[in-house]
């Protein structure tokens, strides 16, 4: 599913001043860790002060890795989220179970049939390709063979988000060769982890707005 324009998704957020300035520069949604292993992790606290300074139109996405039940019940009870992320080995059936709609993220591992998968997931809003990392669930600044990504884009009906090292260098190259429903990005636009940088995020921004209609 190619868009008419594509969106972006800062993820990683962890201060309330850096989701207002990816907001102000054009960011459609913004993504909050709750995975303790995380250096990007958030509280509830700490997501509340973030949702409060978040404009209209902007969503807010909780991205989970192999969650409990209770953990993300408690998440949902504590702070209003649009959408969940599950970044994990998590099944369609749990992933749905929440009345939420969410994104599945496909880690792109060697050898993984990627199309597959996608079918497996169709009740999900979005699907998210990211690099694939032995340690790491996220967040890698890595890149992998974006013609996949492209391939999925063409072939199938779900929204296909792009991930893993996006930046401004390579940004006009991700929306022209891979044309995705968003880009989606951390590490990219960061002076250190969950810290952003605001040149690094006006640079990103500046690019994605020369081809983005």
């Amino acid at each position: 599913m190619a868009p008419s324009r594509t969106r972006v998704k800062i993820c990683g957020i962890t201060r309330p001043q850096d989701a207002r300035l990816a907001a102000t520069l054009g960011a459609d949604a913004l993504g909050l860790v709750f995975y303790a292993g995380s250096k990007r992790a958030v509280n509830i606290e700490q997501a509340r002060q973030i949702r409060a300074v978040i404009p209209a139109f902007v969503s807010l996405v909780g991205l989970f890795v192999n969650p409990a039940q209770k953990e993300v019940e408690s998440v949902l009870a504590g702070v209003h989220l649009d959408c969940i992320q599950f970044h994990g080995d998590e099944s369609p059936e749990f992933c749905a179970s929440f009345g939420v709609p969410y994104i599945k993220a496909i880690r792109v591992a060697p050898g993984l049939d990627v199309p597959a998968l996608i079918d497996t997931f169709s009740s999900a809003c979005a699907i998210l390709l990211d690099a694939w990392d032995p340690v790491q669930a996220g967040g890698t600044g890595k890149q992998f063979d974006w013609s996949l990504a492209a391939q999925c884009v063409q072939q199938s009906d779900l929204p296909i988000i792009l991930a893993g090292g996006l930046e401004a260098a390579n940004a006009v190259q991700a929306i022209n060769d891979v044309k995705p429903w968003a880009l989606d990005l951390s590490s990219g636009v960061e002076s250190e982890p969950g810290v952003k940088d605001p040149q690094r995020l006006t640079a990103f921004f500046d690019e994605v707005n020369r081809v983005r209609t």
